[in-house]
């Protein structure tokens, strides 16, 4: 068969940190792929792990992670957060490289509030392009570049399946972290409001994209919090086990190529 083939890591907040789990294994089990496509927590750690990050080291960090360290909260003009603590913790962990310098190519997706339009990075600052990926509306202050005015990938591409055929991909393997069994909404703070209004909002579209996959994963992880990034080794750990059960589909689907 050959072509090129897609690993699509979607949005999520806390509960994308089972995406470690899902390439940890895929690693393991020499599951090969051509590139990543990532929104919001799907690009973070897709574009992380294309930089060369250990993905064990990487879940052992996000365990111990003070969020302290990463929340500049400030008095709400366009965010709760003002992201400057978060450029720099990015700046680090991609360690300040550029698109041109991944181990493979990453495609991060932003939306522009200005044109209503997704956007999709593949070249400067791998940091800066997961900053706008990840800024939730309300919560982290806009990206703002060459006119556009850039807040999350998940406001207009929850699981950016459509992406990774526009860049080649004949096979894709997508992993969604928020439709899968067991979803539990929780509302305790302004967080759950703003993630579980999206969620809502991509409900739709998500029905339509997610059978151009050819193999979809759904860890179970819609019992957690969008905030739960302290519970990373139970998250990671439901990635891993989603990813083995399907082993054999991914093999199949990468055999030929």
């Amino acid at each position: 068969m050959g072509g090129k083939t897609a690993v699509v890591l979607g949005a999520g907040s806390a509960r994308g940190l089972a995406h470690i789990g899902v390439l940890q294994v895929l690693q393991e089990k020499k599951i090969d792929f051509d590139f990543i496509v990532g929104s919001s927590m799907g690009a973070m750690v897709g574009s992380i792990y294309a930089c060369g990050a250990d993905l064990y080291m990487l879940a052992g960090m996000a365990d111990q992670m003070d969020k302290n360290v990463i929340m500049d909260v400030n008095i709400p003009r366009l965010g709760f957060i003002a992201g400057k603590k978060v450029s720099a913790f990015l700046e680090l962990l991609t360690k300040r490289k550029t698109f041109a310098e991944l181990d493979f190519p990453v495609y991060v997706v932003a939306t522009d509030l200005i044109s209503g339009q997704r956007v999709v990075f593949e070249e400067g600052s791998v940091a800066e392009a997961v900053r706008a990926s990840i800024s939730v509306p309300g919560i982290f202050h806009p990206v703002r570049k060459e006119g556009m005015v850039l807040v999350d990938g998940a406001v207009t591409d929850r699981l950016p399946i459509e992406v990774a055929r526009m860049k080649g991909a004949s096979k894709v393997i997508a992993v969604d972290v928020t439709f899968g069994p067991g979803k539990v909404v929780k509302i305790n703070n302004t967080l759950d409001v703003i993630a579980t209004s999206l969620d809502i909002l991509q409900k739709q579209q998500f029905d339509h994209i997610q059978p151009q996959a050819d193999v979809l994963l759904q860890p179970a992880v819609g019992n957690f919090a969008s905030q739960d990034f302290d519970r990373c080794q139970e998250l990671v750990e439901i990635g891993r086990q989603t990813a083995l059960d399907h082993l054999d589909e991914l093999r199949a689907l990468t055999a030929a190529r």
